[in-house]
Formats: C-alpha cells, sequence, structure tokens
C-alpha cells in the first residue's frame, strides 16, 4: 500500500484516477473520518470491498461527483430538496435510485435506495473531476471500531489497499444518516445510540 499526502496525490492525480476507472481499492479522508472506496460503477471493485469488510448484504453509500448528479439519478422531491441544500456536509442522504445503471448492482443489494454524500472537503472536487460516484464506507470490518488514522488500520486490509491519502488523525465521527425515502424524515445521529427519529424531535 502506498501512502501519499495530498500535494503527492494531486501531482500524480491522473495516474491515480486510471487506476480508480481499472478497480483498485483506496483509503481516502474527508469531512468527518477516513473512508475505503472504489468506482461505484465496477462491480468487482465493490465485491471486493464487500469482502473486506465482511458486509455482504448491506448496501454501501457513495460520494457523488455533483448535485446534478444527485438529481439525475435519484428521486428528489419534498423535504430531500432541503436536505440537498445543505451539501456540500457532513450527512448522508438516503434516496430512491430511479437510474438503476449508475451504480453497480453490488452497492444496493436488494433494495432500490441509496445513501449519497458529498463531503464539505477537498476530495470532492477529486470525485467530481473522475466524473463517477465513489463507494464511501468506514475502514472496518462490519461491527468494529471505524478507522481516524493511519495507527489504527486494521493490519488484515491492508494487504488489499492500493493506496490511502493520508491527512493525519481524522477528529470527526461518521456522517449523520438521514432517510428521505418517505412521508417523514428520519435522522439517524452516528455520534449516539439513537434509534431514528422523527426530524421534528432532534
Amino acid at each position: 500500500m502506498r501512502v501519499l499526502t495530498k500535494d503527492e496525490f494531486k501531482i500524480e492525480k491522473m495516474r491515480f484516477f486510471e487506476a480508480i476507472v481499472k478497480g483498485v481499492i483506496f483509503i481516502y479522508p474527508t469531512d468527518t473520518i477516513y473512508g475505503i472506496g472504489c468506482d461505484a460503477t465496477n462491480s468487482d471493485a465493490v465485491k471486493k470491498i464487500r469482502d473486506l469488510k465482511k458486509r455482504p448484504k448491506n448496501p454501501f453509500s457513495v460520494i457523488a461527483p455533483s448535485r446534478e448528479w444527485i438529481e439525475e439519478n435519484c428521486i428528489v422531491e419534498g423535504n430531500a430538496k432541503d436536505w440537498l441544500d445543505k451539501l456540500p456536509g457532513p450527512y448522508t442522504l438516503i434516496l430512491r435510485l430511479k437510474n438503476k445503471g449508475s451504480v453497480a448492482p453490488e452497492v444496493i443489494p436488494d433494495t432500490d435506495c441509496i445513501g449519497v454524500r458529498i463531503p464539505n472537503h477537498w476530495f470532492s472536487a477529486v470525485v467530481r473531476m473522475l466524473d463517477t460516484p465513489i463507494v464511501t464506507t468506514s475502514v472496518n470490518e462490519a461491527g468494529k471500531r471505524f478507522m481516524t488514522s493511519i495507527e489504527d488500520m486494521d493490519p488484515d486490509m491492508q494487504p488489499f489497499i492500493d493506496f490511502m491519502i493520508d491527512e493525519g488523525e481524522k477528529q470527526g465521527r461518521p456522517s449523520d444518516v438521514i432517510h428521505l425515502t418517505g412521508e417523514d424524515v428520519l435522522i439517524r445521529d452516528r455520534q449516539s445510540d439513537k434509534n431514528f427519529d422523527d426530524l421534528k424531535k432532534i
């Protein structure tokens, strides 16, 4: 696994863009915590992340290239329009996917809903330049603590990672999950162990 700074990544970005399109797995910083990702349209790459996380079925979220991508590929109506205006930010919006071909089927098995993010972070500009959604999920096996620095990376994962953009220790927490697929807005505050609550009660 090659470890890069932000500046090193930007200098060689075209090389890494080509590698991402070919299906490599990589770790990147966001406005919350580190994510492990790949090209979300590449079925083989998504399967590799599922194997690493030991997460066979639960849907993954993606970092969207833009708000326009979200509007083009997801159903955005009612309260969802207001939440879309909050992006970029530390939120994962759960929406119904209207263009099933916009991500590999392995991203959201057994559902027509997808989580979309646009982090308030320079890495979002990278995804915009790639013009393809990137899988975004925490760097850990299902049920284990998420990674906040390279020092606490799961050693079993490391051999399968092509590169990591290291930004030092992240002091954030996973993004709040906003469910926007029904009449009511449901929020999961990832900092607590709350169940989903109506937005008006948060």
